[in-house]
């Protein structure tokens, strides 16, 4: 069975620039990566859910942060691992310090029997749009490509990639 996904791409306008909003992946895998390891807050659908319901629950989920206003559709895209993420973009604000996620239980060390609980995002940040595209997974980046398109704006050149 496919996996899908759904999330939310907030943004906002800070005088000529458009920043997006980001949360770092939690979890001893994810600690010391930073370019290449940003992600927008996203999850699972569940069986019989509305997408954007998705998207709405698992923006607030990972964040403690509701994510009011109008969803526009920014479209699906296919993960290097298979998964399809629908996604909607948010224009609104949210206070990275108020980061409240929810947690995983994974094993940790691998093979020590001893199960830790580690918060699914870790951090949260605003990024202008060309920091946003480094930041991002790859899988991820044509999100902020589709974003701008939406917009009105020419994308970030790819030349800034270093992950």
């Amino acid at each position: 069975m496919r996996q899908e996904s759904a999330g939310l791409l907030l943004y906002k306008r800070a005088g000529d620039s458009v920043l997006v909003f980001l949360v770092h992946p939690g979890g001893p895998f994810w600690r010391t990566k930073d370019d290449g390891a940003w992600t927008i807050p996203k999850g699972l659908v569940e069986a019989g859910e509305d997408r954007l319901a998705a998207a709405r629950r698992e923006f607030e989920e990972e964040t403690g942060i509701g994510a009011a206003g109008e969803a526009v559709p920014l479209g699906s895209f296919r993960q290097p691992g298979g998964k399809l993420v629908h996604v909607w973009a948010i224009e609104g604000d949210a206070d990275p310090a108020r980061l409240s996620s929810n947690l995983f239980d994974m094993e940790w060390p691998p093979r020590s029997g001893r199960r830790m609980r580690f918060p699914e995002a870790d951090r949260a940040g605003w990024f202008g749009l060309s920091e946003a595209r480094v930041k991002l997974l790859k899988g991820q980046r044509p999100m902020i490509e589709r974003l701008c398109a939406l917009l009105g704006l020419s994308p970030p050149r790819p030349a800034t990639d270093r992950a």
